[in-house]
């Protein structure tokens, strides 16, 4: 016990000792500064200062750019701006593929190839169909009442209601003969319309054009997008009055009756319509007479 308690008093002693620090002139020795220290403040002022040096260091790294100068440490606006360009990168292999697929189609259109993919449809559908046998018909008290009030309204029912599917009328481009009608058989996709040169030709519909330029086999092509996924095709024109990116209302002028083209026999219109991708016949929406 006064073993451990003389300890004690030698190291409070050691650490409570005074010194004292003096700088000298070298040359004159005289005595410049002097301090008085003990090993106790020594090793509160070194702690002290490893503290606030470590502080300082913390500091600048969160919030100073000279923590990008640390290996492994990367800037929150780089990564920032790595995610943005992530986005626009997917957002434009999306629009590259749908521009493919658009010129795709545009290619068909002016070379008058389609592709004969017969899906059956049933097939398709197979597994989802139910056996009538395993479901039961009878109507409810609700779907009755229902029945019998639509029933009474039709009984006085005034007007007479055309419940056949007829396709939309679109208006007709030019006033003349036809030549040649569709004909998927011998992969005539259109419609040929003789009429005078310089004859005007009107737009079916409102759209945009999305091609108007000249090619070797049907010369002057004015290509029309509308509403509803149909696309209207207008070949060997004398000219075009459209350019593409123009929009265009029903009945406007957007060429002139030619003989331009390899493919070509005599002034006429080569009209086409394609609808989800696929011609159909210009007769079933448009009234020639």
């Amino acid at each position: 016990m006064a073993k451990d308690k003389k300890k004690r008093k030698e190291l409070r002693r050691k650490l409570l000792h005074k010194y004292r620090l003096v700088i000298l002139n070298e040359n004159t020795f005289e005595e410049k500064i002097s301090f008085k220290l003990n090993r106790l403040n020594v090793f509160v002022t070194g702690t002290l200062f490893i503290i606030v040096l470590i502080g300082l260091t913390t500091l600048i790294i969160a919030f100073t750019p000279l923590r990008e100068y640390i290996p492994g440490y990367s800037s929150t606006r780089l990564k920032r701006q790595a995610t943005e360009l992530t986005y626009k990168t997917d957002s434009l292999v999306t629009v590259l593929d749908y521009t493919n697929r658009y010129l795709d189609n545009i290619r068909l259109v002016l070379s008058g190839d389609i592709e004969n993919n017969v899906v059956n449809r049933d097939s398709l559908f197979e597994k989802f169909k139910l056996d009538p046998s395993t479901i039961d018909l009878t109507p409810i008290r609700e779907d009755l009442l229902l029945r019998e009030e639509v029933e009474l309204e039709d009984k006085y029912n005034l007007f007479e209601r055309n419940i056949e599917n007829v396709e939309t009328l679109l208006f007709s481009p030019i006033s003349g003969t036809i030549s040649q009608k569709f004909d998927a058989r011998i992969k005539h996709y259109a419609i040929d319309i003789v009429a005078p040169k310089q004859t005007p030709v009107k737009s079916i519909a409102n759209g945009t054009v999305v091609f108007a330029e000249w090619t070797s086999q049907t010369g002057y092509v004015i290509i029309i997008e509308h509403q509803d996924d149909l696309t209207s095709v207008y070949k060997h024109n004398g000219s075009l009055s459209k350019s593409q990116g123009d929009l265009v209302r029903a009945g406007e002028v957007i060429a002139e009756v030619g003989n331009t083209g390899e493919l070509t026999t005599g002034p006429h219109l080569h009209l086409e319509l394609w609808k989800n991708g696929k011609p159909v016949d210009p007769l079933n929406y448009i009234d020639f007479k």
